[in-house]
């Protein structure tokens, strides 16, 4: 699904991180705050549909609102696969845990809502073989956590490792020599994710926009694999920077996020029309750098 929007020229993800605080009072409709989200939801959807590779809802903020959330995002789900069938949903939960409670989530995000989520966020703390329910997934998507967007994420992410007994194997990997000593472990995510895990062709990784360089090694470590690229927009990553850094060999492999910046783009009765322009607006940036 993503190769063939890339074909078409669009890497542009929307966040469908739907506040209902945020959403303006003349979007509002009858009904309960689940109806309020997906209504809000869908009318990004009809206006974005043709510019984008992905949508991506945040489970947190659906989950904020117990049953009325889960349903918002059961029935947001459903609604995009029938009117964007060509679009894939990755949903962004973040998750992972010991093997038989990710066979939990793995059920949670691909058999409980109507039509399935296509893709996953994971963390890679507890490794590969607790990962198994997703990586065995031949059919879903599973987005590795490797370089996040938020300023704390060196604390752990930037960590030394010694390439004492890898360094050949990472060497290989590579096609050249590298330097002695160690690299960050994001790195060395980014290199267990793409030489080890993809045994069946269904892992990307996320990278922050806010961090070009590091998209740059981690591009490097994965080679053609997709890259998920939140942090555009509201938090501020540089586009021409993000897409020099992130494009694959053919140019291709990212899937661009910007959430607030497109879905709450206007507070005002033109808000469907302002999320279509700034999508649009960063259709044309990362082409415009590709």
């Amino acid at each position: 699904m993503l190769e063939a929007k890339w074909a078409e020229g669009k890497f542009v993800c929307v966040g469908l991180d739907t506040e209902l605080g945020k959403i303006p009072e003349c979007a509002r409709v009858s009904g309960g705050s689940w109806e309020q989200i997906v209504h809000y939801n869908m009318v990004i959807v009809h206006v974005t549909r043709d510019l984008v590779c992905a949508y991506k809802p945040n489970f947190a903020f659906y989950l904020r609102h117990g049953e009325e959330g889960l349903r918002a995002l059961h029935q947001t789900i459903g609604q995009i696969h029938s009117v964007a069938p060509d679009v894939p949903v990755i949903l962004d939960a973040k998750v992972g845990d010991i093997g038989n409670t990710n066979v939990g989530y793995v059920q949670m995000a691909f058999d409980s809502f109507r039509g399935e989520a296509d893709a996953i966020t994971v963390h890679p703390y507890l490794g590969a073989e607790a990962l198994a329910p997703f990586l065995e997934l031949a059919n879903k998507g599973v987005v590795v956590l490797c370089r996040t967007s938020n300023q704390g994420a060196g604390e752990f992410q930037d960590l030394p490792i010694s390439l004492a007994e890898q360094r050949r194997a990472l060497e290989k990997h590579l096609g050249r020599e590298i330097p002695e000593g160690s690299i960050p472990l994001y790195q060395y995510v980014a290199y267990r994710v793409a030489a080890h895990w993809n045994k069946r062709g269904n892992c990307a990784v996320v990278v922050g926009a806010t961090y070009p360089e590091e998209l740059g090694k981690v591009r490097e470590m994965v080679r053609d694999l997709p890259i998920l690229i939140p942090g555009i927009g509201a938090q501020g990553g540089d586009v021409e920077k993000t897409v020099r850094a992130g494009k694959d060999s053919r140019s291709r492999g990212m899937i661009v996020n910007s959430s607030r910046g497109i879905i709450f783009a206007s507070p005002l009765s033109d808000w469907p029309e302002a999320a279509r322009r700034e999508a649009q607006k960063l259709h044309d940036a990362i082409n415009q750098n590709r």
